[in-house]
């Protein structure tokens, strides 16, 4: 009987038995750390320009939010790397063998699932650590996956990256593979896409994968677009971090007192997503012992997107250590999907 048969087989039939849930950020250490927490929020309301980091987009509504983003018509990246994943994800399965499934950022993990069929497919054992910061959706998610797919097995961590990569165990399967989908690389800056790709480095043992999808550079028509849909969906997520940050931080931000502002910096080849005052205020954020003075039209960046070419992109990560061993592109070359191994 091989290993893959053997891991089959014992696996428990229940979800209970099959679910396993860590929340890392649990509400006790919240409260018991919240000016620690909130350090990168005054650093970033007390300097000029001001800006927020995009952790803060991710309470409960804000994921829920970001699922409605990604159906949208304007909004090509879902679908358009939904459709390479589709194309290629038994070319991935192939490549990797038998390896468990980390996933940061998993969100519903819908995309996760075409890479689950293929390994299904190709007789593998299913392993699947999801990483999120909403426990609410980690754990609804999770739950329906297990349902679907009666071998698999989840560890579900509700946690951020950075947390998530120093806890991760040793895997019982032959490899790991962390995945790094949805672009969300794009909302690091450059120096902090290097530190992050140094904690990959460090989670993975020799001869292990990543696997990141990437936004491609491309007209500022349609990016824009992306950023600013009719439905105003973009909009009320933007707006979230807000209320977000009124429960975290016990803040009266007024969201009717703010609106949501997208472009493309053409310069730096980056969407950046502002929330701007609409008139002169002062916001109190109480756990913070922090008052934040807004003149009319300031604006918060609440989020940069970088938009990549893949050549630059492969030397950068060849540098960190990540050797890029494949990459797969859309037919307009709009999005890509790099697959690296460390060595």
């Amino acid at each position: 009987m091989s290993i893959f048969e053997t891991a089959s087989n014992i696996y428990p039939r229940s979800i209970e038995q099959r679910l396993q849930i860590e929340n890392l950020i649990a509400p006790a250490a919240i409260a018991t750390s919240r000016l620690t927490e909130g350090k990168d929020a005054i650093a970033g309301l007390t300097q000029t320009p001001k800006t927020l980091p995009p952790r803060y987009f991710y309470d409960d509504r804000g994921s829920q939010l970001f699922e409605q983003i990604c159906e949208l018509p304007e909004y090509y990246l879902t679908r358009t790397e939904t459709a390479i994943l589709q194309k290629y994800a038994t070319e991935i399965a192939r490549l990797t063998g038998a390896c468990e499934l980390v996933e940061l950022g998993s969100g519903s993990s819908t995309k996760t699932r075409i890479l689950l069929d293929a390994y299904h497919k190709l007789g593998y054992p299913l392993h699947y650590i999801p990483v999120d910061v909403s426990a609410g959706i980690l754990e609804s998610s999770a739950r329906q996956l297990l349902a679907d797919y009666t071998t698999l097995k989840v560890r579900a961590l509700a946690s951020t990256y950075e947390l998530a990569l120093e806890r991760l165990a040793p895997t019982l399967l032959p490899s790991r593979t962390i995945c790094f989908i949805g672009s969300t690389l794009g909302n690091l800056t450059p120096s902090e896409s290097d530190e992050f790709f140094a904690r990959i480095f460090a989670a993975l043992e020799v001869g292990e994968y990543f696997l990141l999808g990437v936004d491609l550079q491309k007209p500022k028509s349609v990016l824009e677009a992306a950023y600013n849909d009719r439905q105003g969906v973009t909009a009320a997520f933007n707006l979230n971090m807000l209320q977000h940050l009124n429960w975290r931080y016990d803040s009266n931000f007024d969201l009717q007192n703010f609106e949501h502002w997208a472009f493309y910096n053409e310069t730096e080849h980056q969407i950046e997503m502002h929330l701007r005052s609409l008139r002169s205020q002062t916001v109190q954020m109480r756990s913070l012992n922090l008052a934040v003075e807004f003149a009319d039209r300031e604006t918060i960046r609440t989020e940069i997107s970088r938009k990549f070419n893949l050549k630059t992109l492969q030397q950068q990560l060849q540098i960190q250590g990540l050797i890029p061993i494949q990459t797969w592109t859309d037919t307009k070359n709009w999005f890509g999907l790099l697959l690296c191994q460390k060595k």
